[in-house]
């Protein structure tokens, strides 16, 4: 009698946990939604095996994607156990979910294509050969296509001989005549992508963070840098501390660079960058190494009227004043007495830390070729010359001229 009241009591344990663990499975997916084909969902892989892969997509029954699709070119797996997945919804038979990351080459024909089309699920195609206007694709099921050359990249610059015979994923945007008129576009995958990373650096770029990017283009006025996601300038007096006159000397395209956010405005989508931010700023050596009174080699950078800016090193210049100029003789222009590019022995006669100003006099002579002269750190320009190898004084000569008059 108390064994088959244990019996029952067991019995009805085991009832209540399978009980308990089905509602438990139904709160589980509450939020789960009807999948329909196309829809994109984020998945976990649950288990690998020889021919598929299986994942959790949050509803009753598990998802299954040909394990092909997440190995690369030498078989490799990319994914394990775990990790998170987006997949594409394409079909339920029989209890399986089916799902892929795109329609491969050899599971697809016009009629999975079209619906690739309408749902927006990406398919794998190869770039056969360039034809008028952009290039010719055979997609999964020898399915052929055509990318126009604006929908092949974000920009422009590969060459047909670095695409041909390539694979890639594409999206169908334009299905017709039952698969004879097929256009598809690479670049609508790349603004979704970038649409995503813009979304998420919205949460964590903030201004002066350094950051790495890309040099998309050039400019007289500076460059376009790429940080993935996103592209700003980097304007060209951001580029270095000292004056750059082409920026095509300094940087390329396709440069990696390390730049410094300047400026973020999401909604006017402008975003600025310095490269000059990142570098170490070459002022900290003034009134160390460069000091009133020291001498040193320059380079004259730019002649203006009323004297000439000389570059002592990047990111370091001074003012040459025209009346220090000319040795002597009054001049209308700073240009009479130096030229762009030449190179002095110049003293440093005034610092003023807090405007960034050196006010520079030339040390060599009227006459004297300037890059003869020694650099020297021992006198100011402000120093009187040695009286030695001299007539002397005025007072000097008067007192000899008068002491010569009373003897006579």
């Amino acid at each position: 009698m108390e064994d088959n009241k244990r019996d029952a009591e067991e019995t009805t344990e085991e009832q209540n946990g399978e009980e308990s663990f089905a509602d438990l499975l139904e709160e589980s997916l509450v939020g789960a939604v009807e999948l329909k084909p196309g829809q994109q969902i984020e998945s976990t892989v649950l288990q690998i095996g020889k021919q598929c892969v299986f994942l959790d997509v949050g509803q009753k029954g598990e998802g299954i994607l040909d394990r092909q699709e997440v190995q690369d070119e030498e078989g490799n797996l990319t994914v394990a156990a775990g990790d998170k997945l987006k997949a594409y919804f394409v079909s339920r038979s029989g209890g399986e979910l089916r799902f892929t990351t795109r329609l491969a080459s050899g599971i697809a024909g016009a009629e999975q294509l079209e619906e690739a089309w309408r749902s927006g699920i990406p398919v794998e195609g190869r770039i056969e050969k360039e034809t008028k206007g952009g290039y010719e694709v055979k997609l999964a099921g020898g399915v052929r296509a055509f990318c126009p050359f604006s929908q092949l990249g974000l920009r422009r610059q590969e060459s047909a001989e670095e695409v041909i015979d390539t694979s890639r994923s594409f999206r169908v945007i334009k299905f017709g005549e039952q698969g004879r008129n097929v256009v598809v576009s690479h670049r609508a995958l790349l603004e979704e992508q970038r649409a995503e990373l813009r979304e998420a650096l919205k949460e964590t770029l903030k201004e002066g963070m350094v950051v790495k990017g890309l040099v998309t283009s050039l400019r007289e006025f500076g460059a376009f840098i790429d940080i993935g996601g996103i592209e700003g300038l980097l304007p060209i007096s951001e580029v270095s501390y000292g004056r750059v006159e082409d920026i095509s000397q300094v940087l390329q395209v396709d440069q990696e660079l390390e730049v410094a956010v300047k400026k973020i405005d999401w909604e006017a989508n402008r975003f600025s960058f310095s490269l000059r931010d990142t570098l170490a700023d070459p002022w900290s050596k003034v009134g160390s190494i460069y000091v009133e009174g020291g001498s040193y080699p320059g380079t004259v950078a730019r002649v203006a009227q009323f004297g000439a800016f000389v570059t002592l090193e990047d990111g370091i210049d001074g003012l040459l004043h025209i009346s220090r100029l000319g040795g002597g003789r009054r001049l209308k222009h700073a240009q009479e007495a130096v030229k762009t590019g030449q190179a002095l022995i110049v003293t440093i006669e005034k610092i003023d830390l807090e405007q960034r100003r050196i006010s520079l006099v030339p040390i060599a002579g009227e006459g004297q070729d300037a890059g003869e002269v020694e650099p020297s750190s021992s006198r100011s320009s402000y120093e009187e010359a040695p009286a030695s190898g001299s007539m002397g004084t005025l007072g000097d000569i008067l007192k000899a001229k008068l002491a010569k008059q009373k003897k006579g």
